[in-house]
Order: structure tokens, then C-alpha cells, then sequence
């Protein structure tokens, strides 16, 4: 049998953005996120505007008299859950909801900034495209009533490629899966095994094999470990449920293992794994995976993930963002979820308003610099991907990647030409 030897790619890691070095909690609001994005969007958008509406003054609001105003969305919910909700005293009736999703037709708009608010009106801003913390410039004018008209819109924009696709003469893969859940009721040990071996090249006949020596690096996008529900009850674990805890990170460390020692591996948190609620969520720790973690080939990376692949820039998440997204607006597919944060610069936009993140003070990590080659969001319902292309010539795959313990899949992307397709992994003995 001819041997094949793995195809190597060089990586850089761009996750430094999202380390949080020395937690502090005491003193810091969530107002000055707020604070930082709006600055960081007024200095983006500062020539845009000019260009945009050279004729108009910024910030001077008059009535009937129009001009131009910059300032980040609050979108008011009537249905929009509360935790005070849960002390009223007195109960009224709420309207039935679509489970995870909380739109309302009395939902309205409003924009803010450090000196005020004003409440939007017209027909160019639709309430359910839009959640709160996106930044806007808005063309409109002060009515009598004391709101503001809108007459035009500038959204801040696909970022700009500083690094352009580059050109690849042999084919490379890159392996995304996400959603394994190792321990739930849902995992089967079978079709996870079957990923490992066709990735390892221990399955399949010369053709499978040569493909996947062509592997350069596989992404683990969230959601690997499943707690068994009501074992982290507040209570004092047993020797059973102390059981139930480790079997699954042992069982997964045996499966990274078979992994790591044949091709590099990025490890990222998800909502159920054990790692901090809040994102940006933190490398899991590599006491976790100590067989997987004495490979140099292991990396345990945060959530939101940014790394760089024989010149191509990738940027993902757990899907944590994406989701929130769809609770508080709607969207036709979960791609156009992640193409809206990819327009408004901004990963997470709901955070920390519905989704919960660091009190960040001086910065927002969750802005997008420049825009990746690849987005690509674990833990989704289905597999889906195209191809975006900005009006500066920008060129992105974007990619939503449905979670494996449900469907078997994990999706191959070919750096060489930007295809992406599906593997397929079944289980099931039934005739």
C-alpha cells in the first residue's frame, strides 16, 4: 500500500485580542463597552459620512431642519425577558411566544449616545433586522413630535481584506466540526470514531487516504463535552455523579489524542463545555486533556477564535453569537445572521445586552478589524455556506457548521479553491 505524507500549513495564532489577563469585576460597567464602540465607530465612519452627506452637519438636531446623526441602535421589546419580571407582584397575561424568539409588531428603534436618545420613525429601519448595539450614521430630520425621521442609512460596511486570497497550487483541507457533546445522550462513540479514523487516514482505500494526508488542520468549534443534566445540581456530587463528570473529558481526551498525533487540532469552548459562561470564552484548560495536551500539534484556543493559515486570515465562533441574533430579530437562513455581523463590523452585537461578555473598558474586542477570508459558526442547525463578495473586492466564505452529534457532518474546506463541501458520517446498522 503506498504511504502518504501529511501536507503541513503554517499557522498563526490571532486569539491574543480575546484574552482577558487579570479579571476585575469591581467598579467596571457595561457602559463603557458602549462607550468604546461608538468612539471606534465614529472615527470608522468620520470619512464615510463626509463623503456620504459632505452637505449636512453631524450631530445637530433641530427640528424639521435635516442633518446627520451617528449612534448605536436600542431596540425597545415588549416581550424581551427580564429578570424583574420574576418579582413582580402582579401577573399579567404575556402573549405566547415562538420558543427563542421574543419579536413583537410594537417593537420600535432607538438610537443613543453620551448626550441622549431619540426614538426612530420611517420606513428604512425595520425593527426585526436590527437588534441593540448596532452603531449607524442616519440621515433624517427632528420632528415636531420629538422624534427623528429617517431619510437615509449608512452602515458601517464590510471591514477591508488587508490580506487578499492568496493563490495555493495544491490542495489543502481544512476540517471544521462542532456540537460532538462526548458524554450526552445524543453522542455515539461509532460515528465519532469513524471522523477520527477518516481523518487519520485509517479508513478508506489509496483515494481516501491520499485526501486525507491533504488534511492541514482540523477546528473543533464548541459544544465537545456534554454534562449530563442534573448532575451540577448545587449539590454535594456523590461518587456516581463525580463519575459522570470525568468519564466524558476522559473519553474525549482518548479521542484528541488519536487525532493530535496525526494532524494539528484548535480546540475552542462552547456553551456546555466547562469553561466561563461569558465570552470571550477562555482556552480550556489542558489539565483536561492531558494525553491530547502533550502533543505540540494541541491548541485549546478562546471562543471568539482568530488564526492565520498559510496566509489565509479565519475568524469563528460557537455559534453563541449567532443564536443570541436570532432570538432578538429574524432572518431568512443563519447565513444572513453572520453576514449582518460581518456588515456592522461587530461579532457579537447583542453583548452585553442580551449575551452575556466581559466588562471590557477600554477596548471592544468583538470588532472586526478586517475582514477574514473565512467565518465560519459552529453548532448550528444545518449545514450552509457561499461565498461573499464586498464592493472592494472582498472574498469570504462563510460558513455555518451543524452540530455532529445530530448530523454526522463536518464540513472540508479546500484552501486551494475555496470549495467546501460535506463528510458524512452514519452509525446507523439498520438495513
Amino acid at each position: 500500500m503506498k504511504l502518504f505524507e501529511r501536507k503541513q500549513a503554517i499557522y498563526k495564532t490571532l486569539d491574543e485580542r480575546y484574552l482577558i489577563n487579570g479579571q476585575r469585576y469591581k467598579g467596571q460597567q457595561y457602559s463603557q463597552i458602549y462607550f468604546a464602540r461608538l468612539h471606534h465607530l465614529r472615527n470608522l465612519l468620520h470619512s464615510p459620512v463626509t463623503n456620504w452627506k459632505p452637505h449636512l452637519q453631524v450631530l445637530e438636531l433641530e427640528e424639521n431642519k435635516e442633518c446627520v446623526i451617528v449612534g448605536t441602535i436600542y431596540k425597545h421589546m415588549k416581550l424581551k425577558p427580564s429578570i424583574l419580571d420574576e418579582y413582580s407582584k402582579e401577573r399579567t397575561a404575556v402573549p405566547l411566544v415562538k420558543p427563542h424568539n421574543f419579536l413583537h409588531p410594537d417593537d420600535h428603534l432607538i438610537l443613543e449616545d453620551e448626550i441622549g436618545r431619540v426614538k426612530l420613525k420611517g420606513s428604512l429601519l425595520i425593527p426585526t433586522d436590527f437588534v441593540t448595539g448596532i452603531g449607524l450614521a442616519l440621515h433624517g430630520k427632528k420632528t415636531s413630535e420629538g422624534d427623528f425621521l429617517v431619510l437615509d442609512v449608512l452602515e458601517a460596511g464590510l471591514p477591508r481584506q488587508i490580506k487578499p486570497r492568496a493563490q495555493l497550487g495544491e490542495d489543502k483541507y481544512v476540517v471544521f466540526i462542532s456540537g460532538v457533546n462526548v458524554g450526552s445522550n445524543i453522542f455515539n462513540p461509532l460515528q465519532f470514531q469513524l471522523f477520527v479514523d477518516h481523518v487519520t487516514g485509517h479508513l478508506g482505500g489509496e483515494n481516501e487516504q491520499k485526501i486525507a494526508s491533504e488534511i492541514v488542520r482540523v477546528v473543533i468549534a464548541g459544544n465537545s463535552i456534554g454534562i449530563p443534566q442534573g448532575v451540577l445540581n448545587g449539590q454535594a456530587l456523590t461518587a456516581e455523579d463525580q463519575s459522570k463528570l470525568i468519564e466524558p473529558i476522559k473519553e474525549i481526551d482518548i479521542l484528541l489524542t488519536q487525532l493530535v498525533a496525526a494532524v494539528p487540532l484548535d480546540m475552542m469552548p462552547g456553551p456546555i463545555d466547562p469553561a466561563n459562561f461569558f465570552l470571550p470564552q477562555q482556552p480550556l484548560h489542558q489539565c483536561l486533556f492531558p494525553g491530547a495536551s502533550a502533543y505540540n500539534t494541541f491548541f485549546s484556543c478562546t471562543n471568539p477564535h482568530q488564526f492565520e493559515l498559510d496566509g489565509f486570515q479565519f475568524l469563528g465562533t460557537s455559534g453563541q453569537n449567532i443564536d443570541d441574533l436570532e432570538k432578538y430579530s429574524s432572518a431568512k437562513t443563519k447565513l444572513e445572521f453572520v453576514e449582518r455581523t460581518l456588515r456592522c463590523r461587530h461579532l457579537a452585537p447583542t453583548a452585553p445586552n442580551t449575551l452575556g461578555c466581559y466588562p471590557f473598558t477600554e477596548k471592544d474586542p468583538f470588532f472586526i478589524e478586517s475582514c477574514p477570508n473565512v467565518y465560519f459558526v459552529g453548532n448550528q442547525e444545518k449545514y450552509e455556506t457561499r461565498l461573499l463578495q464586498g464592493p472592494e473586492k472582498q472574498l469570504v466564505r462563510l460558513i455555518c457548521i451543524p452540530r455532529f452529534s445530530e448530523s454526522g457532518v463536518a464540513v472540508m474546506l479546500n484552501l486551494k479553491n475555496f470549495d467546501c463541501h460535506t463528510l458524512n458520517f452514519s452509525a446507523d446498522l439498520d438495513p
